[in-house]
């Protein structure tokens, strides 16, 4: 090791440990969007609270930024490590470590795996709620920066809504204990909720508090086929009123017949335009029922056109790869991918408007639509062509993009519902936050990151 900045960190955090292996550079030095080329200075994996403190003081006395890192499953750039920086990865940091079961929370360091945090709740006989596909290689600290959402916000909210308490190092190197895991806490600023969802510009979460919940009640899973894209709504009105949701997804047909070719069984004899998968609770007679005049008022109304029932665990999960395959199967396309969100009341105006302005812009290129339509959110991948150059696509892309936050910000709507801004959506953070919000955000930056040194150009440039 011939770089004396890293012989420096090493006599400054004893045992660190460092890789600086180029195929170890590449994989940490990047996210899922593999549109920049890594190139850190080096990884670090610290194993303690006081090695996070020390990385960051380092930092600060040498001026080299840092790029913390958890899984690495993000989509928006917010994990690339592209100049020269140290990638600050807390994979070795993966412990529980407390459950109180008076207080119903769990204590972890930030790079537990998400499914671990559940493994964990669900051996004290209760949940943590927080959900999505990723959630073997996605870890607690990643989902805590970028406010993860996924699969079951309509029923139990965002990460944010679980967080009790969070340890953090801010990027001048102090450490701050924030809530201490309290239900009530009105003694001044809450400093929690500033780094939920701050992508790891503001400083590191190493430790959290992670509030739980009785499991879910049985459930069964329902696949409804849809004629169109216009009575979409309607159905989640329609089971929304009449049943307790667990989940509301939607995804099209192109998306389905990339899932089917990755393997996934069809579930329907016939291929129909738009399908929604949703899970609700069920463990009565009266429930049952319930769900069955659901579906069958949607039916008579010419809402569905047809529907499937999970008569099985085995089955329910069929059902679901349906939805949580569609990522992996399109990954070999290097989509583009948008996730966007509006009030659930502004979804219908807002959906026609998209629809008409996505077949008008992208009629050379194949788009894939699918998403949390109970919450507002939808994600739109744009699949490039075999043979097109990725910068000419992306070049496309972003041009449209431009369009779409602008009726984002006609339909009060975010660029960004649960991916975080990072690099990628950087660009159109105007469509969603006012000017004086963003002066804001760079000040609250200023104080908690002095020197600049946490995850630079992500989100805003200072």
């Amino acid at each position: 090791m011939t770089d004396p900045r890293l012989e420096r960190l090493l006599a400054a955090v004893p045992g660190l440990r460092l890789k600086t292996d180029p195929a170890d550079l590449e994989h940490y030095g990047r996210d899922w969007t593999r549109r920049w080329m890594p190139a850190p200075l080096a990884v670090a994996l610290p194993g303690s609270v006081e090695d996070v403190q020390g990385i960051v003081r380092w930092a600060n006395e040498t001026g080299v930024a840092l790029v913390p890192s958890g899984g690495r499953t993000g989509l928006s750039g917010g994990a690339v490590a592209a100049n020269g920086e140290l990638v600050l990865s807390l994979e070795r940091m993966n412990r529980v470590l407390a459950f109180d079961a008076v207080d119903r929370t769990l204590a972890v360091q930030a790079g537990v795996p998400l499914q671990v945090a559940q493994e964990a709740a669900a051996s004290h006989g209760l949940a943590y709620p927080v959900d999505f596909a990723s959630r073997g290689s996605a870890t607690v600290g990643g989902s805590i920066a970028t406010n993860a959402g996924g699969i079951r916000v309509v029923r139990y909210g965002n990460t944010r809504e679980w967080v009790a308490g969070l340890t953090v190092v801010t990027g001048a190197g102090d450490v701050l204990e924030l809530n201490r895991g309290l239900v009530k806490n009105s003694s001044g600023y809450d400093l929690r909720h500033l780094f939920v969802g701050s992508e790891g510009t503001l400083g590191v979460v190493v430790e959290a508090t992670l509030r739980l919940t009785d499991p879910p009640p049985p459930t069964n899973v329902m696949l409804l086929a849809l004629p169109s894209f216009e009575v979409l709504m309607q159905v989640f009105a329609a089971f929304r009123e009449r049943l307790q949701l667990e989940a509301f997804e939607f995804f099209t047909d192109v998306a389905l017949r990339h899932v089917l070719a990755h393997g996934a069984q069809a579930p329907f004899a016939e291929t129909h335009p738009y399908y929604v998968v949703t899970e609700y609770a069920t463990g009565d007679e009266r429930e049952e029922a319930a769900a069955l005049a659901a579906f069958e008022h949607c039916l008579e109304n010419g809402l569905v056109l047809d529907g499937v029932i999970s008569q099985s665990d085995a089955q329910a999960a069929q059902l679901w790869r349906l939805r949580e395959g569609i990522t992996e199967a399109l990954a070999r396309y290097k989509p583009y991918k948008n996730d966007i969100a509006v009030r659930v009341s502004a979804m219908p105006a807002f959906l026609a408007e998209t629809q008409a302005l996505l077949a008008q812009e992208y009629p050379q290129f194949e788009v894939v639509w699918f998403g949390h339509i109970g919450d507002g959110n939808l994600h739109i991948n744009v699949l490039k062509p075999d043979a097109m150059e990725n910068d000419a696509f992306v070049a496309q892309c972003e041009q449209v993009t431009k369009l779409l936050a602008g009726a984002l910000q006609r339909h009060g709507g975010s660029i960004s519902a649960e991916h975080g801004i990072g690099l990628v959506k950087k660009p159109y953070l105007s469509s969603t936050r006012s000017a004086a919000e963003v002066a804001v955000m760079k000040g609250i930056k200023q104080v908690l990151d002095p020197n600049g040194l946490m995850n630079p150009g992500k989100v805003f440039d200072a």
